[in-house]
């Protein structure tokens, strides 16, 4: 932050807020987050959930986007820079990269998986799959990742981010427009988004409280 270097900003407004949802949706909040609903009292599960949506998610956006802007640098280097002198707030720069760390292991993980179920989807061997590893898609997923990251911010991870988040939105409007003709489609939008307390004192109303703040 001190040698004088430019650091490369976003060149765009999109790309900026595109690269952030990616961020901030994570592919558990749409494989995941349909079959924790309705196990947790489906309306019951999402009120909790806009409500921590609220009290710890925009407070949480706010800091990082506060330090980001402030410090221009790593989690780390931001964190060192905006300190009071004598305390050890950087430290807490440090469970960043380690939470992201640990974050690009699950994810890379599920994405291998992702990508081999397509694969075998499109050649037909889908249907009757046995459990077993994808650790070759790994690979190539964490491969690519690299590689994006190598382009830089504009020109990986921006240009990359533009393309698969509308492509995502695309893909979720598809399967909730096909969701919609389904046989059944009412009973599972109700079991889905329709408050049932009774279903959600069965699962322990702690449980979805911390089921919803966890999400």
């Amino acid at each position: 932050m001190d040698s004088g270097k430019q650091r490369e900003g976003f060149a765009s407004r999109l790309g900026f807020i595109l690269v952030s949802a990616g961020c901030a949706i994570g592919i558990g909040n749409v494989w995941r987050f349909p079959t924790v609903t309705g196990q947790n009292g489906g309306g019951v599960f999402v009120l909790f959930y806009l409500l921590f949506l609220v009290l710890m998610g925009v407070p949480v956006l706010t800091m990082e986007l506060a330090v980001g802007r402030a410090g221009h640098n790593s989690a780390v280097k931001a964190y060192k820079a905006l300190e009071p002198k004598g305390t050890k707030w950087h430290l807490h720069g440090w469970v960043c990269m380690i939470g992201c760390a640990l974050l690009m292991m699950y994810y890379t993980t599920v994405a291998g998986w992702m990508l081999d179920y397509f694969f075998k989807f499109l050649t037909g061997r889908f249907t009757g799959l046995a459990p077993g590893e994808q650790v070759l898609w790994m690979v190539v997923i964490t491969v690519l990742g690299f590689l994006v990251c190598q382009k830089g911010l504009q020109g990986g991870l921006e240009r990359i981010g533009k393309w698969m988040m509308g492509a995502l939105l695309v893909l979720i409007l598809v399967l909730v427009a096909h969701s919609f003709v389904l046989p059944g489609a009412g009973e599972g939008l109700a079991f889905y988004l329709l408050p049932d307390w009774n279903r959600a004192a069965e699962m322990g109303i702690g449980n979805v409280i911390v089921a919803a703040m966890n999400q």
